[in-house]
């Protein structure tokens, strides 16, 4: 990542582009700031990005579109914009690989605060209090926490930033019961005040990758009224 963190916003609304393009601009980011999918998936393929501001309502190729391109070719943040209070695209944007949300009209200072979250828990780092042993085997997957590579029967799995943090704070104690609470604030940012739904979202997309049938999961397993546990037991 560069020193000066890249932000790509994909925004069609040229008031709202340029407001935030100026704000975050003032808060130290390069930001490169484009109206449509299409020229933000050019720019993307162009590298150079550090984390993607994506509003889902884009003319042409929609931000769910462009959300599931850029997830299926890599792991780039992605922090999507959507209308106030709407729970439809919320869940849809986050099961199609969003790592987070800001509801509009997006207050710059919370935008950043976001941003800033995203980038310290995608940069590779281990969630807090994670230890760090050697390779671990868990039925047919193998986690490796120094060098951050999960295995499946011997065939590397290609996890986003947030799906492999979540792995790693499940794993690290197997059997126990976490709070959805509890896995906000270890994997997404220490007392971030989110929204649950981020977590079920996250957990859907890495049973999809793990699980040998993800409606019925071995590895990522739902208490409900609880939380999750990481097995097998």
């Amino acid at each position: 990542m560069s020193a000066m963190p890249k932000v790509l916003l994909i925004e069609d609304d040229q008031a709202v582009r340029d407001g935030l393009r100026i704000a975050l601009t003032y808060q130290g980011h390069t930001v490169d700031a484009v109206g449509s999918g299409e020229d933000g998936l050019a720019r993307i393929s162009g590298g150079d990005v550090d984390v993607v501001v994506l509003d889902l309502m884009l003319p042409g190729m929609d931000g769910f579109e462009v959300c599931r391109r850029i997830r299926a070719s890599g792991d780039l943040p992605i922090i999507m914009l959507t209308a106030r209070n709407d729970d439809i695209d919320v869940v849809a944007g986050l099961e199609a690989g969003a790592d987070d949300y800001v509801a509009k009209p997006a207050q710059a200072r919370v935008l950043e605060a976001r941003i800033k979250a995203v980038l310290r828990r995608t940069g590779g780092q281990r969630p807090a209090g994670t230890p760090k042993p050697a390779l671990e085997r868990h039925g047919k997957l193998t986690i490796d926490r120094e060098g951050l590579v999960v295995t499946k029967d011997g065939v590397p799995v290609a996890l986003a930033p947030t799906e492999l943090r979540l792995l790693l704070e499940l794993s690290a104690s197997p059997g126990r019961v976490q709070s959805r609470q509890h896995l906000l604030e270890s994997v997404w940012d220490q007392g971030y005040l989110g929204d649950s739904r981020l977590v079920d979202a996250c957990v859907q997309r890495l049973r999809a990758k793990i699980e040998d049938d993800p409606a019925a999961p071995v590895y990522v397993q739902t208490l409900r009224g609880f939380g999750y546990r990481f097995g097998p037991l």
